[in-house]
């Protein structure tokens, strides 16, 4: 089967993307709203992009009224956050920290989940999240109706039991013990040695 994409609606050609380019990498990331209320949500549309300096890539769509989403207004007003990758465990109120809210209610309040300082970042991180980047905004593009939204990675935290050092110095990930969930087509995630289906909670 050859497709040609102007002959699908954006949606279609939507649909055939999320479910052909995987597993996508999530990026959970945590903003700061400025009412002393903090904003959480998962973005699948997301890599490393450049290791010097370190800069992640978000692409963000729009909310289903043509709005700006929160976490794009965030990152734009306040330009920091921090970038958690999720693990197996995660998958329920990661899919749930999708839903759509009004703004200002937090879906770390909602999912009860807590945080833990990061350092001298003014922002905290999740506390049961194994890997964790305080990130500052580098730049935006508009491309299409999507935001580009390239974060500089300022501060990385790795829990110690996923993490050892070998003889050069340097670190290694063991990608079992982090088990990062990652993104597939519809309702379903992947994570190390199977896939799991979380339906939408919208």
């Amino acid at each position: 089967m050859q497709i040609h994409p102007p002959s699908l609606s954006p949606n279609r050609m939507y649909h055939l993307m999320i479910q052909s380019v995987v597993p996508r990498p999530i990026a959970w990331i945590l903003s700061d709203n400025g009412d002393d209320s903090l904003n959480l949500a998962p973005f699948s549309y997301f890599n490393a992009v450049c290791s010097d300096p370190p800069v992640f890539m978000v692409s963000i769509g729009r909310k289903a009224d043509g709005g700006d989403k929160d976490t794009a207004r965030n990152l734009v007003e306040r330009k920091h956050c921090v970038v958690h990758i999720p693990h197996r465990e995660m998958a329920v109120d990661v899919s749930e920290t999708s839903r759509p809210l009004p703004f200002g209610e937090s879906e770390l309040a909602r999912q009860g989940l807590a945080t833990v300082p990061f350092g001298d970042f003014p922002l905290p991180r999740l506390q049961d999240a194994r890997v964790a980047f305080a990130c500052t905004l580098h730049s935006t593009q508009e491309l299409g109706k999507q935001l580009l939204v390239f974060l500089q990675v300022q501060s990385v935290w790795l829990d110690d039991a996923i993490t050892s050092t070998d003889d050069k110095g340097r670190i290694h990930v063991d990608a079992q013990a982090l088990d990062p969930l990652g993104r597939l087509g519809g309702d379903d995630y992947s994570f190390s040695g199977g896939s799991i289906t979380v339906p939408r909670p919208w």
